[in-house]
């Protein structure tokens, strides 16, 4: 039976509510294009992707595929953990991901032939197989089994049609390695990048999208909400997103969905402001601000304004404990060149005119490569641990 959308279900007494099953498989992507039209029209089970490796077990644990779904829209059950590390299922309908997939071509300028370059278990991977379903287009598949390799995207992209548009997705970890390497991705109509800010300058044709896979993957592009996506900031600065994307809850968690779903609308981590003419701008994540001599810091403004100094190839920014500041603003930095990074005055003068006195680095930590998430933002987490274990300035 049908619920509302966006209705929570309590599925924590029993039972779920739905007759739908739900299909755990591998993260092969041959094996989710093959699966997946029957899950989105509703002739078979929803499918719950399970990644390799030792995230294996806890996905298909949260999953729970012998129970029955709570509602029998959903199409897919997507792994997420945000930047905690407990999964989460999120539900999501197959109403929310084709209004997503269609959006986004809308937004592009048509259907095109798109190179999937991204895990099938993340919800960035799966939307170009969706997108590519609804353009009645099988993707190009580069294989990621030993890892993300230039040559062989290079070699993908070749492979694509010329004679119509040309997409792909990417985390920013995987542009910064191909513009390093000098591929060339002129080919492309659009170069979706999300999962992170840019900390560099990208071709034109990449386009930066913001969202997260409880939205279906982006749904801001450049600043601007697809089509039937609305958004607002909440009287505590975060982002909230209403529309057709939204999920439709935790799988088997009523009390995360309470959390973060109010009235169909997710109520983002994310902190955020709206320029007057309707453009959003992220500021980072409700949970990544270090408050520095009673200022509160937004990390990512401070990783925007250093990723720009010349010597830096990549940073991320973390608070640690202060005796005089009560958190001092630490700066992780991945340098450009061997022989190490900028120093720390180097960094605070280079800054000094883009940031307040209060948001200006007071520690420098070199590392070779940043530690990230899977979705190529930063692990806070290893990074409060590194800095951690780093002697005080």
């Amino acid at each position: 039976m049908h619920h509302r959308p966006g209705a929570a279900v309590d599925a924590s007494d029993g039972p779920a509510l739905s007759a739908r099953p739900l299909r755990a498989l591998g993260a092969r992507p041959g094996e989710l294009i093959a699966a997946l039209p029957s899950a989105l029209d509703g002739t078979g089970p929803a499918l719950l992707p399970l990644p390799s490796g030792p995230a294996r077990g806890p996905v298909r644990a949260m999953g729970r595929p012998e129970v029955q779904l709570e509602r029998d829209d959903v199409a897919l059950v997507v792994p997420t953990s945000g930047s905690t590390g407990e999964p989460k299922g999120a539900l999501l309908t197959t109403d929310a991901l084709l209004h997503s997939a269609r959006a986004t071509l809308d937004r592009l300028g048509g259907p095109g032939h798109w190179l999937l370059a991204l895990p099938v278990t993340h919800i960035a991977g799966l939307q170009v197989l969706v997108r590519s379903l609804v353009g009645d287009r099988e993707p190009e598949v580069l294989d990621l089994d030993e890892g993300f390799d230039v040559d062989a995207f290079a070699a993908a992209t070749a492979r694509l049609d010329p004679s119509g548009r040309r997409y792909t997705s990417l985390v920013p970890t995987q542009l910064r390695r191909l513009m390093d390497a000098g591929v060339d991705l002129s080919p492309y109509d659009a170069v979706l990048v999300g999962g992170a800010a840019l900390p560099f300058v990208a071709p034109p044709n990449v386009v930066h999208t913001y969202g997260m896979t409880e939205t279906c993957g982006g749904c801001v592009y450049d600043g601007w909400p697809l089509d039937g996506v609305d958004v607002r900031i909440e009287a505590d600065r975060r982002v909230s997103l209403g529309g057709t994307v939204v999920f439709a809850g935790y799988r088997l968690r009523p009390d995360l969905t309470a959390a973060a779903l109010a009235e169909g609308r997710h109520v983002t981590q994310d902190l955020g402001r709206l320029h007057p003419d309707g453009r959003l701008e992220v500021l980072g994540r409700a949970d990544d601000v270090v408050l520095s001599g009673g200022v509160n810091v937004a990390a990512a403004l401070v990783e925007r304004a250093l990723s720009g100094h010349p010597a830096v190839a990549a940073v991320a920014v973390v608070g640690a404990p202060d005796r005089e500041w009560g958190e001092r603003v630490v700066a992780v930095v991945q340098p450009r060149y061997v022989g190490g990074g900028p120093a720390l005055e180097q960094l605070r003068a280079f800054a000094a005119d883009r940031l307040e006195p209060a948001a200006l680095p007071r520690q420098v930590v070199v590392v070779d490569t940043l530690p990230l998430l899977p979705s190529g933002k930063p692990d806070r987490s290893a990074l409060r641990t590194l800095v951690a274990g780093t002697p005080a300035p």
